[in-house]
């Protein structure tokens, strides 16, 4: 619908999510969809597979077969329906079974579909379900005969039947029967015999003017010199080579070095680098032998081509050809040769000139059987249709409310009740539970669209005993992600309940609260703090595994270096430079003034204020990071995770704070349950360092506090808590 189209029906919208999501709630909402403005749809298309939903259901809306279901198909479906349901917004709340009271019976459609309902519906039976009527059309699409006009060769009653209609999808193509099995059409069948019978008037052509030089023995004499052709051309060749210079000889009968290479491990029968060797001895001007002296590896084409060829060639018993014979031979083969490369293009062809004449011998009889065959499955094409129609019937209406609601708007995603279609499952990792998980194909690929999320997104890699390994992204929208790394592994529950071994793949890092945020700038510090004393405790130990080396040398070569220390001269010892006394002095006196200055600056405050120090020092310090962590959970959407799945999200599917909140759970303690501090393994020693600590602080704030108010006494010359009594 363009944006210039107006449509007079009434629409109620909601605001769920920051996003305005049309209402679906009467019979004149669902028919009036396609007259809804499209830009106010939440998603424009969606893939077919790697959804929580029925995919024969999204098969059968796919009518164009790309994949994908798109809005047309969608406004198809409804359209499609309303003739066929009294009250189309049935679909929004059905009932397990289709009853047969919903079916429309004063159409010609609907009228179709109830008196074949009423025939499917068993005793003690409210209705249709959806495994009800697979299970019927499964049994009928299995039969011999199920009205596609297709026959399989398990519909043929006679081995010779079968084999033809093996021959017709060998050779003319198969056409899927609706059972799945590959069969033939009525037209496949004639364009079969057709080619027979045009295969059949060339070879008698052939005959005729001579092209089977050799008979009918001609198809088998030359398959056999057809696979020695290249071998003994090489043979003439190297012969004629070495009549012409005999010092080539020996180069033409491979040196023996190249036969070294070969015979140094097992050879086989065939051994393709023993068939790269000279047929058989080189001797300038002398015959082929074909009974002896052959390369091993030639041995079986050769006899093919002795006792397939030769006899019909030349005289039986021959046994040696030589290049004047075998030339003689090549030129007779020429006509048959440039027949067979005229009619290369048919692929009736491959059956062999035995099989198509034997085909041929009885084409006639056989071709009635199939077309009668083809006519007794023809026959139940009513019965055929009836139950797939009624098969749409039952998934749309049983599952079509269900797309609407993560279609037309995302009802379920939002929804506390329902979990949306493109939610795989729930992670459980980190103490956390991940609901919005999603199937992808390709985590690399997924990531670069899915990174302008803004959202915390783990590709985790899913493995179950004999089932294949499956690829998720769980977004993270609650906690924090400082445990959350490469490797780590943790367990996800797909929505039938089956447990997967989950393993963390990839992590596109993203802001998860602004609470991480706060404390991100001092993590940061005490990571950087903890890596520089880990590299200098390196260096100290380097240090001193260079220095137990040096004592463990000087303890070596003791004699060594008491002669030499004997007559060399004392190093004098070093002097304190005077520059870098003065250099302390002068860093320590503006260390000191700073601190004076400091301690100056902050009694001049009034109470107030230095209760704001505190909090100024941590605006400073934690404020830009949670500025930007702010920013960014605000920009926080679902349309970019989807889009690189495969969808076409329209809306701007935002997963603010709330939202995040529903969607991971932390782990917390049960209402009602006991707790006991007692930790037998508590670290009481770290325990008591930290009390220390902690002490050392306050009485350090309160001697500082002390000080200032000493100060403070002496330039005012009262104290500060009188002067705070005085103004209440």
């Amino acid at each position: 619908m363009t944006s210039t189209q107006r449509t007079t029906h009434r629409w109620k919208f909601a605001r769920i999510g920051g996003l305005d999501q049309v209402i679906l709630e009467t019979a004149d909402d669902l028919l009036n969809l396609d007259q809804l403005d499209q830009k106010l749809w939440v998603a424009l298309s969606c893939p077919v597979k790697s959804l929580e939903y029925d995919e024969d259901t999204l098969q059968l809306l796919d009518t164009d077969n790309d994949g994908r279901i798109r809005v047309a198909e969608i406004t198809g479906a409804i359209k499609w329906l309303s003739t066929r349901l009294a009250d189309v917004s049935v679909i929004l709340n059905p009932q397990p079974q289709l009853p047969p009271g919903a079916i429309n019976a004063g159409t010609p459609e609907g009228a179709l579909l109830l008196s074949t309902a009423n025939l499917l519906i068993s005793e003690g039976k409210a209705g249709l379900s959806v495994a009800g009527i697979a299970e019927t059309r499964k049994q009928f699409l299995d039969g011999r005969f199920n009205g596609d006009g297709v026959i399989s060769a398990d519909t043929t009653d006679t081995p010779e039947l079968k084999q033809l209609v093996e021959n017709i999808i060998a050779t003319q193509g198969a056409a899927q029967d609706l059972s799945g099995k590959p069969g033939v059409t009525q037209e496949k069948i004639d364009a079969f015999y057709d080619a027979v019978a045009a295969h059949i008037a060339r070879n008698a052509e052939a005959a005729a003017t001579q092209v089977f030089v050799f008979g009918k023995t001609t198809p088998a004499a030359h398959a056999a010199f057809k696979a020695v052709r290249e071998k003994i051309d090489d043979y003439f060749e190297r012969c004629r080579l070495a009549s012409f210079d005999p010092r080539t000889l020996a180069a033409l009968n491979r040196p023996e070095s190249d036969y070294a290479a070969i015979i140094a491990r097992d050879l086989k029968p065939g051994d393709s680098d023993l068939a790269g060797f000279p047929l058989a001895k080189i001797t300038p001007d002398k015959p082929l032998a074909l009974a002896a002296g052959i390369n091993p590896a030639w041995t079986t084409a050769v006899g093919a081509f002795l006792s397939d060829t030769m006899p019909v060639a030349f005289n039986a018993g021959k046994t040696d050809i030589t290049a004047a014979e075998w030339e003689s031979l090549k030129t007779k083969f020429g006509p048959y040769e440039n027949w067979l490369a005229a009619n290369a293009g048919s692929p009736i062809t491959a059956l062999g000139d035995a099989r198509i004449e034997e085909i041929h011998a009885t084409a006639a009889a056989d071709r009635d059987a199939l077309g009668k065959l083809v006519a007794q499955d023809k026959a139940l094409e009513s019965e055929s249709l009836a139950l797939s129609d009624i098969n749409r019937l039952v998934r749309y209406y049983s599952q079509l409310g269900v797309l609407l609601r993560n279609f037309v708007n995302f009802a379920d995603f939002y929804s506390l009740k329902h979990s949306a279609i493109f939610q795989a499952g729930v992670l459980y990792l980190d103490s956390r539970s991940c609901e919005l998980c999603i199937r992808v194909d390709d985590p690399a690929a997924h990531s670069v669209l899915a990174a302008l999320s803004r959202a915390c997104i783990a590709y985790c890699e899913l493995k179950r005993a004999g089932e294949a390994p499956v690829k998720i992204a769980a977004c993270f929208t609650q906690g924090d992600s400082d445990f959350l790394m490469v490797g780590r592994n943790g367990v996800f529950y797909d929505m039938k309940g089956r447990d997967w071994d989950a393993t963390i793949t990839k992590l596109v890092s993203n802001p998860i609260s602004v609470r991480e945020a706060f404390w991100s700038p001092y993590k940061k510090l005490i990571r950087t703090i903890e890596e520089h004393l880990a590299k200098r405790g390196a260096a100290a130990e380097a240090a001193t595994g260079a220095k137990l080396d040096k004592v463990a040398e000087n303890t070596a070569n003791a004699d060594k270096l008491a002669a030499t220390s004997a007559t060399a001269t004392p190093e004098a010892p070093k002097k304190i430079d005077v520059g870098t006394v003065a250099a302390i002095g002068v860093a320590a006196g503006a260390l000191t003034g700073a601190i004076a200055a400091i301690a100056t600056g902050i009694a001049r405050l009034a109470p107030w204020q230095i209760l704001l120090i505190p909090v100024a020092l941590l605006l400073i310090i934690s404020g830009p990071s949670m500025f930007i962590a702010w920013l960014k959970l605000r920009q926080r959407t679902l349309g970019p995770i989807l889009d690189a799945a495969g969808w076409a999200v329209n809306g701007r599917v935002k997963i603010n704070v709330p939202l995040g909140t529903s969607l991971t759970d932390i782990a917390t303690l049960p209402d009602g349950s006991q707790r006991t501090l007692r930790d037998p393994y508590e670290d009481k020693a770290a325990k008591r360092r930290k009390r220390r600590i902690v002490l050392v602080l306050v009485l350090a704030a309160l001697a500082a506090f002390g000080a200032w108010a000493w100060i403070d006494h002496i330039e005012t010359n009262t104290w500060i808590w009188d002067r705070l009594l005085s103004s209440k």
